[in-house]
């Protein structure tokens, strides 16, 4: 069942936005739900080119492995498996710094990816985002 909604997502963004101004980082913010399909995306003010594209990977890896990015990064800089993920699933997934779950009642129904900033900004503002719609 489905429990992500536009407003859980809507107050996941605002969030991550309100944290990355204070951070005075450029945020892009996406949120998917717990399958990875898009629910909302923003490109931030002054981010790159590819912010919304791997601001989305890293919501993707979030939910696809119901872990933060954060718990993810490390293994990823320990080469094997999670160092070959992004290359085998083609960029549709990136387990590095900017990715929360989003979680209700204890179970994932979406996750928040953001890019733009330095990673541990990307992080930060992911946290604060998924604090704020869990």
């Amino acid at each position: 069942m489905i429990e992500m909604t536009l407003e859980i997502a809507e107050k996941a963004l605002r969030a991550a936005q309100g944290k990355a101004k204070v951070l005075n980082s450029p945020m892009s913010v996406t949120v998917v739900d717990e399958a990875g399909r898009l629910v909302l995306a923003a490109r931030g003010d002054g981010t790159g080119f590819f912010s919304t594209d791997t601001s989305r990977a890293k919501a993707m890896a979030a939910a696809a492995f119901k872990k933060p990015n954060s718990e993810l990064a490390p293994m990823v800089a320990k080469g094997g498996f999670w160092a070959i993920v992004p290359t085998v699933l083609k960029g549709e997934i990136l387990p590095t710094l900017g990715g929360a779950p989003i979680v209700r009642g204890g179970r994932v129904i979406g996750a928040i990816g953001c890019g733009g900033g330095t990673a541990e900004h990307d992080q930060e503002c992911a946290d604060a985002g998924a604090a704020a719609a869990g």
